[in-house]
């Protein structure tokens, strides 16, 4: 069956009754209206599914016993079409059996006559609320999934470790997690997957970075405070661990705070309550707390600047995100992921990377990680003038370390030639040698990509399953 998606012509949300009886119907019915809902009536199966061809209700009530079949039947073709939109049960010969079957086959609630209309309203406004939670949650994952953990680009086995810690988190409603990292390396990106992937997905997500903030404007900003609590609290105000109520709450770069304040922030951690500044009732705390910092927080708590305690508490679980120039493998699948979206955000027409600028993006050692990179193809693409974008088109000091100009190498080509080939082999053969096999490594010395690397690794004979007179295989 197909049931039709267009909602009634008034646009409130429909429930079919599905009753023998008339008097249940037009009780209920009246109830449904004054509630908000567009009710819908059948008095048989044959009644029920003509409604069903014409339009999909947010919330079922089947009578079990009906002139011409089941209402257990309707169950049964409900959840074929759609096992989320919430059914109700009712019956006037109800057993122990039944409700089990019922509740088996995937009703909501199962309901025996004689039934209180408030009782009934209740149980409607409980599985509407929660049908409508779980689409949106639904919707929620969805979007996420598509986007790749909020747009996380990366095949390297670091990222494969970040990404499957991420993927157990899921379901895990951890209530401290911290996220380590170096500047630029998406520490941000994380928290907001491991909110759009959690259970808490449909409630806020809130960040405040703690750097340079005092100390009164942090405790009110997370904690709140009540009037008269300083000189311009003029009214109170819910600080962000209110208002967030199950939802998130970001910290990022906590190890800025200063000890007073990580002393009250370890107290509401451990207590899972606070107060407000300048108040005296406790505040439960819902929220998850993420916090991520760019600091060595072990380095941290042995001088002195961060609580061993607070640690503790906060490390309980820990997802380390590598730096740019531990996962260079990644790099021309970020450079790819980004040109593609910058030049469709810019509305530029690029189509590609070079591949000599392709090398110089692999060979650079990104001290700002992948938020430098995106930063330099940004440039990249609003000033390129093709449809590609071209080594000079990186940025100056980019290029120039990475490629020297002709003859600054100091070398001087013989007056008799030489044979290109066999020192180009000579050169790969040494950088080899000199990085112990470390294929990276080994790029960098000789300032190409590691895919350049390999392309003339094979074009000389040296990768696995290739013979090699100089060197030993890789």
């Amino acid at each position: 069956m197909t049931a039709s998606t267009t909602p009634p012509d008034n646009g409130r949300p429909s429930v079919l009754v599905v009753d023998d009886e008339q008097l249940i119907r037009w009780s209920l019915a009246e109830e449904l209206r004054s509630a908000g809902f567009e009710p819908l009536e059948a008095g048989s199966l044959a009644e029920a599914r003509e409604h069903r061809e014409r339009t999909t209700p947010e919330l079922y009530i089947f009578d079990i016993r009906l002139p011409d079949g089941s209402g257990i039947d309707l169950l049964k073709e409900v959840r074929a079409d759609d096992p989320d939109t919430p059914v109700v049960m009712i019956t006037g010969h109800g057993s122990v059996s039944t409700a089990v079957e019922v509740t088996r086959l995937g009703a909501t609630e199962y309901i025996p006559k004689p039934f209180d209309l408030r009782e009934m309203m209740l149980v409607v406004g409980r599985a509407t609320a929660a049908a409508r939670r779980n689409r949106e949650l639904h919707a929620l994952r969805e979007r996420a999934a598509r986007a790749g953990y909020q747009e996380m680009v990366g095949s390297s086995a670091a990222m494969g470790r970040v990404f499957d810690l991420l993927r157990r988190l899921e379901d895990a409603d951890a209530p401290t997690v911290l996220v380590l990292g170096e500047s630029g390396t998406g520490k941000d990106l994380i928290a907001r997957a491991i909110h759009d992937r959690s259970r808490r997905a449909a409630e806020p997500f809130l960040e405040i970075d703690c750097t340079g903030l005092s100390d009164e404007l942090i405790q009110s900003e997370l904690f709140g405070h009540e009037r008269g609590a300083f000189t311009d609290a003029r009214s109170r105000k819910l600080g962000l661990f209110e208002v967030a109520g199950r939802g998130t709450i970001f910290l990022d770069e906590i190890g800025e705070l200063s000890m007073v304040t990580q002393s009250k922030l370890l107290r509401a951690l451990e207590n899972r309550r606070f107060k407000r500044v300048g108040g005296t009732a406790d505040v439960q705390l819902k929220a998850r707390v993420i916090a991520a910092t760019n600091r060595d927080l072990t380095a941290e708590v042995d001088a002195g600047r961060f609580r061993m305690d607070l640690f503790y508490r906060l490390n309980v679980i820990p997802v380390n995100v590598p730096p740019l120039r531990d996962r260079a493998g990644d790099v021309p699948l970020l450079v790819t992921h980004f040109v593609q979206r910058l030049a469709r955000d810019l509305g530029r027409p690029i189509r590609e990377v070079d591949p000599a600028a392709m090398e110089l993006l692999e060979s650079y050692e990104w001290p700002g990680n992948v938020r430098e990179l995106r930063n330099v193809l940004e440039r990249a693409v609003i000033l390129c003038r093709g449809d590609a974008i071209y080594a000079h088109d990186l940025p100056a000091e980019l290029a120039g370390e990475r490629a020297p100009r002709l003859g600054s190498s100091g070398f001087e080509l013989p007056p008799e030639g030489l044979d290109l080939a066999a020192l180009e082999r000579d050169l790969v053969v040494q950088a080899l040698e000199r990085s112990d096999g470390n294929q990276s490594r080994a790029a960098r010395l000789l300032r190409i990509g590691r895919y350049a690397l390999r392309y003339r690794m094979e074009k000389a004979g040296l990768l696995p399953g290739r013979k090699s007179e100089d060197t030993d295989e890789q």
